[in-house]
């Protein structure tokens, strides 16, 4: 069934159940409006304009003995406009699902599916986990595509809890990945997270079968059904700061050469420091390689990170996020300033980058940070 099919048929169940709502039931509908502008002289098209809305609609059917259906439909409008000054004006624009769930919930146990955010991990920002978003640290919005499938969840009584899916119709690129899922073939995985005294730590587990279409410039031939097992660790510790390490490592299951296996490690500590309403920082250290062997890190890339946030008054908060490519020797500085208006939020940011953007997230707008520039963001949350 195509997905705006989906999406319609689970706003018009939702509807359905609005007009039978009882006291015992429950309708929220909210929105986001946001506007922004980005000037970058560096950039081909210097001046950026852009516009979104995600209308989300939620309904709850309380159920006797602690049970919870849930419903969730949203979707994602938006447009951009560039502007090359005096020379060219291009505009694009899109509606396209963004959530599309139902839920059921006991006191112990959770089941989705449908089109959902699927995310988890100790790191905060260079996630070597982020396999099934793409959510950009620099982001205030925290905006990201979900994916198709089946979510289980369940929780143990010592807050252990084991998480199993199935994942089908997501054959674009998500996360880190270079090559396509296979079209037609689903995807499966689970996660066992364990509590200890000072932390936590989790084991994750995914599969899915890939096609190399469209990476013919990185290697010499086409590829289908190979087979690609993923395996990701993770533990944090809470004593005196907050310490955390992550690392994935991705093995196909073909000769690809270089592109045979994937290693992504982060190594990562925050901590409040009590000046004035608390300096916040965070600093990770990313190690990432393709190798044609296992564990050889032959050419790796590492990059630095380190976010610093304060929150100047009740209604105002600056924040900065730096990147350092230490094979490039490259400094990426990104600057936000944050002013509250009830419903209302401006962001100012501003950013100094090379020429050529090149750190580790997904953002498929990355071209537009290359050089210097500002963005102004207004959001309205209804």
């Amino acid at each position: 069934m195509n997905k705006i099919k989906i999406i319609g048929c689970l706003l018009f169940l939702v509807s359905c159940c609005v007009v039978s709502t009882g006291a015992e039931n429950q309708f929220d509908y909210k929105g986001q409006l946001s506007a922004w502008g980005l000037f970058n002289p560096s950039a081909d098209q210097s001046l950026w304009f852009g516009g979104r809305y995600i209308p989300q609609a939620n309904y709850e059917i309380n159920l006797p003995g602690n049970h919870l259906i849930d419903f969730e439909a949203s979707a994602n409008l938006f447009g951009t406009t560039a502007i090359t000054p005096f020379t060219s004006v291009e505009y694009e624009g899109k509606i396209k699902p963004y959530r599309a769930w139902v839920r059921y919930s006991a006191s112990q146990l959770e089941i989705r599916a449908g089109l959902q955010k699927i995310n988890f991990g100790s790191a905060s920002m260079l996630r070597p986990l982020m396999w099934f978003d793409q959510i950009d640290p620099r982001d205030p919005l925290k905006l990201t595509d979900g994916v198709w499938g089946v979510l289980g969840r369940y929780y143990f009584l010592n807050n252990a809890n084991i998480w199993l899916w199935g994942l089908y119709g997501n054959h674009e690129t998500k996360g880190w990945e270079l090559a396509k899922t296979e079209k037609g073939i689903p995807e499966f995985g689970g996660r066992f997270q364990f509590p200890f005294p000072m932390g936590e730590a989790a084991l994750t587990y995914h599969h899915r079968e890939i096609n190399t279409s469209g990476l013919e410039y990185l290697i010499p031939q086409v590829l289908s059904n190979v087979p690609e097992n993923r395996l990701g660790i993770d533990l944090r510790l809470d004593w005196v700061t907050g310490l955390w390490l992550e690392g994935t490592w991705v093995k196909k299951e073909a000769e690809l050469d270089w592109l045979s296996n994937q290693h992504v490690f982060n190594a990562g500590i925050d901590y409040t420091f009590g000046i004035g309403n608390g300096i916040y920082a965070a600093f990770e250290q990313l190690l990432f390689s393709y190798d044609s062997t296992p564990f050889a890190f032959n050419e790796p890339v590492t990059f630095s990170l380190m976010s610093l946030s304060y929150q100047i008054g009740l209604f105002d908060q600056i924040s900065a996020i730096f990147y350092y490519d230490w094979t490039n020797e490259n400094l990426y500085s990104f600057l936000n300033y944050q002013l509250q208006f009830q419903q209302l939020t401006l962001y100012i940011m501003g950013f100094w980058n090379p020429e050529t953007f090149n750190v580790p997230t997904q953002n498929t707008s990355a071209n537009l940070f290359g050089g210097k520039g500002l963005q102004l963001m207004l959001v309205w949350n209804h």
